[in-house]
């Protein structure tokens, strides 16, 4: 057997452990960016608060979270957190890996999410919020009535790239040992080692994800400019 033919039949074999490991990366990195967007919506508006008590923790949150590594994150919540709790109560603690990944990337997508929805509701013009308070409005009625739904196309495109970007920076949780498409290769290669086929596998799984995201992401901006040429 040709080395060629080798490495064709692990990409065929590792394959369908590598479609269940995507499915748990779409799952942990839907529910991030979900989770993520609550948060980063009410951080941005946080952010952009004339209130001193909202704008400086928001300003914190956003700064501490885009300034250290995910890498870094994961460790000190999967790891950190339970060994302090652990030294300080005597008890063991652990925490589901899945659940943990979740969390992590929920609260690092949140902080790149309200800097997303802030440009994106500083975008639209200012003449908005005093038409919609001339109207008798109140501020969060303007915000969720006008200016949320009009910053909605800007930020889609950039929500998109998040989606994507988080998606590949899920493989980071492998370290802690979440089933996701790149731990399920390591796993399939620490029984055959062979981990240049794998890994081209992993790859390519991945590949196909982010351009089915992209092609879904232009989709959508294209049915909006439809939408917005018949209005």
């Amino acid at each position: 057997m040709s080395i060629l033919e080798s490495y064709v039949g692990h990409i065929v074999a590792v394959m369908p452990s590598l479609l269940q490991g995507a499915l748990i990366t779409i799952e942990v990195t839907s529910l991030s960016v979900f989770f993520g967007t609550i948060i980063g919506i009410f951080v941005a508006l946080g952010k952009m608060s004339s209130r001193k008590a909202l704008r400086w923790p928001s300003m914190t949150y956003i700064d501490v979270i885009r300034g250290t590594p995910l890498l870094v994150q994961i460790l000190l919540f999967y790891y950190g957190i339970p060994g302090l709790i652990s030294s300080m109560t005597g008890q063991p603690l652990r925490i589901d890996p899945i659940l943990a990944g979740v969390f992590v990337c929920s609260i690092n997508s949140g902080a790149y999410v309200a800097e997303i929805v802030r440009a994106g509701i500083q975008s639209v013009d200012r003449g908005q919020m005093e038409a919609a308070r001339s109207l008798g409005m109140t501020h969060s009625q303007s915000m969720k009535k006008i200016i949320l739904p009009q910053a909605f196309k800007n930020i889609l495109p950039p929500m998109g790239n998040e989606f994507i970007v988080l998606l590949k920076d899920s493989s980071l949780l492998a370290i802690i040992g979440v089933p996701e498409l790149l731990q399920s290769g390591r796993l399939y290669i620490a029984t055959t080692f062979a981990s240049f086929p794998v890994y081209i596998g992993v790859a390519l799984v991945y590949l196909v994800l982010t351009l089915s995201i992209s092609k879904l992401i232009d989709y959508l901006e294209r049915r909006l400019g439809v939408s917005d040429s018949r209005n």
